[in-house]
C-alpha cells in the first residue's frame, strides 16, 4: 500500500511541467487540505495500481500496455496510451494486440495534441462515448497522453479525473523506468531509422525537460534521427548547472567528440568540480583522444536559484540570449574562451543577474545558419523574432521551444546539413 499511496503524487507532475508549483504535497499537509486521492484497501483504483506496480517488477517492456489495459478493465474503463514521437510531432499508440491498427495522432489540430501541449486534462463526448484525455509526464518531461474511455453510467467528478491523472503519472514513471530494459518502447517513439551517431548521443542525454519549483530547463535537438555532434546536459542540485555543446564536424567522429566532452565534464561535476574545472578537463580529454585538432564549442552555466545570479563561460559558442518580459534583451557576451580541446585550460566566468521570470536561450550555430526557403540565412535576428513571437502565445518553456524548433525546421530550404539544438532555462523563484 505504501507504494500505491506514494504513487498518488504522480498527478502533480503535469502541474510542475506547466509551471504550476503553487500547490505542493507539503503545503497541502501544512494547511490541512486534501492533496491526493485517499485510497483504502477496498478502493478499486488502489487494486488497479497494486496490480500494475506489482507486475512492473518482472514484466517485459512490451507487456506494459496490455498490463494496464487488463488492470483498468475491472473498472469498465478502456485505456489507450499514446507516446510522443522523437520529433514531437505525433502521438503514437503504445503497442498492444488490439491497438496494432490504431493510427498516430498529430499533435497539431487534435484533441490529444491539445492535451499534450496544454497539459490540461480534457473530457470529451457524452454517455458511453465519454473519454478523459490526460497528459502523461515523468517528472516534468512530457511523454504523451492517456485516453480513458469511461463506462456508461460512470459518475463524473473530481475523483475520477484525479484517479485518471494519478494512473497516467504512474504509467509515465513506469515507461521511463522500462525504456532501458528493451527496445519496443523506443521503437514505438520512432518513425525512422536512427544513425549510430544519433543512437550514441541520445543514450547520453538527460530527458528533454526537467524542472523544480524555481528552475525549468528544456531542450530540442534536430534532426532527431541523424544528430551528429550536438548535445546538452543539466543537473538539478543546490545550484543547477546546464550546458549546451556542439562538436566540430558531423557523423560518428563528431558524436564521439561530443560524448567525450560531455562525459568528462559530467564526471568532474559529480566530484564537485566547478565550471572552470569542467572546461579544463574537457580540454585535456579531447586533446588526448583526438589528434586531428577536433574541438567542441560549449556554454557552461550555473544558476543560484535563490538570488538569480547566473555564472557562465563561453567556449567559442554563439552567445546566449537573455529573454525578459517577452522580449530578447541582449546577447550575453562575457566570459569568452577558446573552444574545448583548443584552449590551455584558462577559463574566466561571467555573471548575469536574472529577474524572476527571465529566460535564457542557448543555441548552436546550426540554428542561425539555417537556410530559409527564400535562400536567406535565418540569423540571430530571425531567432530573436521567432522567440518573441512564440513567447507571446504564453506557453510554458517546453512547448514554446517545441514550436520554435518546428518553425525553423518547416521553414528550411532543404534538409539541414548541421544539427540545430536549442536549450531554454527559466528562473521562476517561489515568492510569498
Amino acid at each position: 500500500m505504501a507504494a500505491v499511496q506514494s504513487a498518488a503524487a504522480s498527478g502533480t507532475d503535469a502541474r510542475c511541467a506547466k509551471g504550476d508549483t503553487s500547490r505542493t504535497q507539503a503545503e497541502a499537509a501544512e494547511e490541512g487540505r486534501p492533496y491526493s486521492v485517499v485510497m483504502s484497501g477496498h478502493d478499486p483504483w488502489a487494486a488497479v495500481l497494486r496490480e500494475v506496480i506489482s507486475r512492473s517488477h518482472l514484466w517485459r517492456p512490451d507487456e506494459l500496455a496490455v498490463t494496464v489495459e487488463r488492470a483498468v478493465a475491472r473498472l469498465g474503463i478502456r485505456v489507450t496510451i499514446y507516446q510522443i514521437d522523437v520529433e514531437q510531432r505525433s502521438l503514437r499508440p503504445l503497442g498492444r494486440p488490439r491497438a496494432v491498427d490504431l493510427p498516430s495522432v498529430p499533435v497539431e489540430g487534435s484533441l490529444a495534441g491539445q492535451v499534450f501541449t496544454s497539459l490540461d486534462p480534457l473530457l470529451t463526448g457524452t454517455g458511453p462515448d465519454r473519454v478523459w484525455w490526460v497528459p502523461m509526464v515523468d517528472g516534468s518531461d512530457r511523454l504523451g497522453v492517456v485516453a480513458f474511455a469511461l463506462p456508461d453510467g460512470a459518475v463524473e467528478g473530481d475523483d475520477i479525473r484525479e484517479n485518471c491523472e494519478m494512473l497516467a503519472g504512474v504509467i509515465g514513471h513506469l515507461i521511463t523506468g522500462s525504456l532501458s530494459r528493451g527496445d519496443r518502447l523506443l521503437q514505438g517513439q520512432r518513425s525512422h531509422e536512427m544513425t549510430a551517431a544519433a543512437e550514441l548521443l541520445w543514450q547520453l542525454l538527460p530527458p528533454l525537460t526537467a524542472c523544480t519549483d524555481q528552475v525549468t530547463v528544456t531542450a530540442m535537438l534536430q534532426p532527431c534521427y541523424d544528430v551528429g555532434g550536438d548535445g546538452f546536459d543539466y543537473a538539478f542540485d543546490d545550484r543547477p548547472q546546464f550546458m549546451i555543446l556542439d562538436a566540430a564536424g558531423r557523423g560518428m567522429k563528431a558524436g564521439l567528440a561530443c560524448a567525450v566532452a560531455l562525459a568528462t565534464m559530467r564526471a568532474v561535476r559529480r566530484v564537485g568540480g566547478g565550471l572552470a574545472d569542467q572546461a579544463a578537463a574537457a580540454d585535456v580529454a579531447l586533446q588526448d583522444q583526438f589528434h586531428d585538432g577536433r574541438f567542441v564549442t560549449a556554454v557552461l552555466a550555473e544558476l543560484d536559484p535563490e538570488s538569480g545570479v547566473l555564472r557562465y563561460c563561453n567556449a567559442g559558442h554563439p552567445p546566449p540570449l537573455l529573454w525578459r518580459s517577452g522580449k530578447i534583451l541582449r546577447e550575453m557576451t562575457d566570459a569568452k574562451r577558446f573552444p574545448l580541446g583548443v584552449g590551455d585550460g584558462t577559463t574566466s566566468l561571467g555573471e548575469e543577474q536574472l529577474e524572476p521570470g527571465d529566460r535564457v536561450l542557448l543555441y548552436t550555430d546550426g540554428v542561425t545558419e539555417t537556410r530559409l526557403s527564400d535562400g536567406r540565412q535565418f540569423g540571430v535576428d530571425g531567432l530573436i523574432e521567432l522567440a518573441e513571437r512564440q513567447g507571446e502565445r504564453g506557453f510554458p518553456p517546453a512547448e514554446t521551444l517545441r514550436l520554435m524548433a518546428h518553425d525553423i525546421s518547416d521553414s528550411r530550404r532543404r534538409p539541414s546539413l548541421d544539427d540545430t539544438t536549442m536549450m531554454m532555462v527559466e528562473w521562476s523563484p517561489v515568492t510569498g
